[in-house]
């Protein structure tokens, strides 16, 4: 999926595993499909996930990057009514890996990447969850400056390169009509609120088309509190998206966002993964036409 793309074979992890945590030395090693761009995936034994970064970094950095999503993580445990994971170790570089990786708990369900778009319940389930994550004291952050959840103007540079990159993939007259209409959306006097940051499929988990747990939690933080209204598009039709905007008293204004935020994510996914990650390329495409359909009706 990316340039340089590091290979973390299943023996690697065994040996690291074995030799960095005897408690969990011996625990069989088994890789986890995911259509997640970031880390491979394994499970160790019935209890435990390791995540690999996929793209090599400088280590001391990349630790403390861990070191931050794991507090992202414990911050977020508990205060949901939906299981998230539990950071337990850091592990370091060897075995040929060259970078530190982490371990954390495991928690079943399915990804939603097969669109649950109809259910109401998970509606529900999802406007619970982020509700919840506002009601997370802010203690005084304000939204860092990085990837979404700021300004939203701050995107057209990217937001060009992806027009570019999307000719014969998407009807791009049409995405940049939608795009002059969001660009330049006023944030308001809304003060920063805790969000998730990143409610797409894969790190939404199912079970029976409700909400099972949430996954890729290390970038909890302040940020425009519209930022995860864009579950509502990447995750739901029209119908249960209604009842997620009633649940949640979004005026027109936040809505209005979140659905930027939503076609921000989008139009970056749908071009750059398209051959190396179709999962990933598919819900994106999705995500565009309900917004198209949203602002076009």
């Amino acid at each position: 999926m990316h340039e340089g793309q590091l290979f973390v074979p299943v023996a690697a992890v065994q040996e690291l595993i074995d030799a960095q945590f005897p408690r969990w030395r011996g625990l069989p090693v088994s890789p986890v499909s995911s259509p997640g761009t970031v880390n491979a995936i394994f499970r160790v034994g019935d209890g435990l996930t390791a995540r690999f970064p996929l793209q090599a970094a400088e280590p001391a950095a990349a630790r403390l990057v861990l070191e931050a999503e794991a507090e992202a993580a414990r911050e977020l445990l508990g205060r949901t009514g939906f299981p998230t994971p539990k950071p337990l170790a850091i592990g370091a570089p060897g075995a040929g890996y060259p970078m530190p990786w982490s371990v954390q708990t495991w928690l079943p369900g399915d990804t939603a990447q097969d669109d649950p778009g109809a259910s109401h319940g998970l509606a529900a389930d999802l406007a619970a969850f982020v509700r919840d994550v506002r009601a997370i004291p802010v203690r005084g952050r304000r939204f860092a400056g990085g990837g979404r959840g700021g300004a939203i103007a701050v995107h057209e540079a990217w937001m060009e390169t992806c027009f570019r990159e999307s000719e014969g993939l998407l009807d791009v007259a049409l995405m940049r009509r939608l795009w002059a209409g969001m660009r330049d959306l006023p944030r308001g006097s809304a003060p920063d609120a805790m969000c998730h940051g990143d409610l797409i499929p894969g790190n939404v988990l199912l079970r029976e088309g409700r909400l099972a747990g949430v996954l890729d939690v290390g970038g909890l933080g302040p940020a425009d509190p519209a930022l995860d209204l864009m579950a509502a598009w990447h995750l739901l039709d029209a119908g249960p998206r209604r009842a997620f905007r009633e649940a949640l008293g979004a005026d027109d204004a936040e809505w209005a966002r979140g659905r930027a935020w939503a076609f921000v994510q989008a139009m970056g996914a749908a071009w750059y993964y398209v051959e190396s990650n179709p999962p990933m390329a598919r819900w994106a495409t999705r995500t565009l036409s309900r917004v198209a359909a949203d602002l076009l009706d």
